[in-house]
């Protein structure tokens, strides 16, 4: 499919797409947006502190354990394209809602006391979660048209600042509520809730609006023989690569750390350390984004810092382990929202955005998924991390390329 050229500036948001729709206070949606923006990873970040009492809690092996984080991230990428189906037909504030629920009823089902239990609410959780990554881009498309990569910095700021308490607080939690591991990872199905009634205004006044919640729903043609655009694909890749990266070091980073000799509280700092930063390059790269009519340098330079980042765990994991974590912090915040940015940037309504997201994010999930496990597998066949170093120090060669494509100043 074709591409278009933008006009300078950026090409401005089609007529029949309302400025602000009148669905709810402008306070009360940015508040709903930004508590679904939390529960977006926290549920996920949560886990991860937990994974060795869940291991022992059920007898799990090393490679079952790891199904708990790459399950839900493997089924971001098969809900994904369901995403824009559902929001036509229902509308977007009602999809939301559901998900949102949905989201608080994987978390609870996650900590019944049953395996089978565990994994279906793991399945439960990354479906929710892929319907919210898909549908946030078109919300803040609609409801932002003069300021969306502004507002797509601010969302994803806010699902790295969930990221980073969820982490920081499953321990303390644990002791706190004297339930262990469970009674932690339930405690997040709470901030679902509040997630959910601070979302319910949107749906009450869009029933009451039908005339502009119809508006709302076609907010513009689809974009036609979408899979088959170079551009399409070049956002996708960007996305997914760089989410493989991310995924990846989640997994192992402190691992890494601790094998060449770090202690393993410290490793641990490190990679929290990491996490911090991330929301820096989350809030400013989309925001440097929205102000440039192209994007590939920025791209570039991302994926230059991933590089640099990665090398020096390679050539100095230890003693270049503090600069690293900062480096990767901000390539890898900054690289989940320009990738975000993409789709708004690069579309011309909130259903093209929707489409592109469920597109972007059905790939880009579906890639990552495969990172967590082949580094773990990768190591266990050579028996140290240089090699799967070596393959990421690859790919990121891969997302330099790719955000060449899709920085460039065109629109679907």
């Amino acid at each position: 499919m074709a591409v278009t050229r933008a006009p300078q500036p950026v090409a401005t948001t089609p007529a029949p797409l309302p400025v602000r729709t009148r669905l709810a206070h402008p306070a009360l949606l940015l508040a709903g947006i930004l508590l679904v923006a939390l529960n977006m990873r926290a549920c996920l970040a949560a886990v991860s502190p937990m994974v060795a009492e869940i291991q022992r809690t059920f007898g799990l092996s090393a490679t079952a354990s790891g199904l708990i984080t790459t399950v839900p991230v493997l089924f971001q990428g098969v809900g994904a394209p369901l995403t824009p189906r559902l929001t036509r037909r229902f509308g977007a504030e009602r999809v939301v809602l559901g998900a949102v629920l949905v989201l608080g009823a994987g978390v609870l089902l996650r900590v019944l006391p049953s395996v089978f239990a565990l994994y279906a609410g793991c399945v439960v959780i990354g479906v929710a979660i892929a319907v919210l990554n898909v549908s946030m881009p078109g919300l803040v498309k609609r409801e932002f048209p003069d300021r969306a990569a502004t507002m797509t910095g601010v969302y994803s700021t806010t699902m790295l600042v969930g990221a980073t308490l969820a982490a920081g607080t499953s321990v303390p939690l644990e002791h706190a509520l004297g339930g262990g591991w469970r009674a932690s990872l339930g405690a997040w199905s709470l901030l679902a809730l509040v997630a959910a009634v601070a979302w319910l205004p949107q749906v009450l006044r869009s029933r009451q609006e039908k005339a502009a919640v119809a508006a709302a729903a076609q907010p513009g043609k689809p974009i036609e023989g979408l899979w088959k655009s170079p551009l399409a694909w070049q956002i996708s890749l960007f996305m997914g690569i760089s989410s493989l990266l991310v995924y990846t070091l989640v997994a192992w980073m402190p691992t890494i750390l601790a094998d060449h000799g770090m202690d393993r509280g410290q490793a641990g700092l490190v990679f929290a350390f990491s996490n911090l930063v991330q929301v820096a390059g989350a809030f400013l790269v989309p925001l440097l984004a929205g102000r440039m009519t192209g994007q590939r340098a920025l791209a570039v330079t991302m994926a230059a810092l991933n590089g640099l980042g990665i090398a020096l765990l390679l050539v100095a994991p230890v003693s270049g382990a503090w600069v690293s974590a900062a480096i990767l912090g901000v390539a890898q915040g900054g690289s989940l929202g320009l990738g975000l940015a993409f789709i708004v940037l690069r579309t011309g309504t909130a259903a093209g955005a929707a489409q592109l997201g469920g597109m972007s994010q059905a790939i880009g999930y579906l890639v990552a998924a495969a990172g967590p496990v082949g580094a773990g597998a990768l190591h266990q066949l050579t028996g140290g991390w240089e090699a799967t170093l070596v393959l990421m120090l690859v790919l990121v060669a891969v997302v330099g390329a790719a955000g060449l494509g899709a920085g460039r100043n065109r629109t679907l």
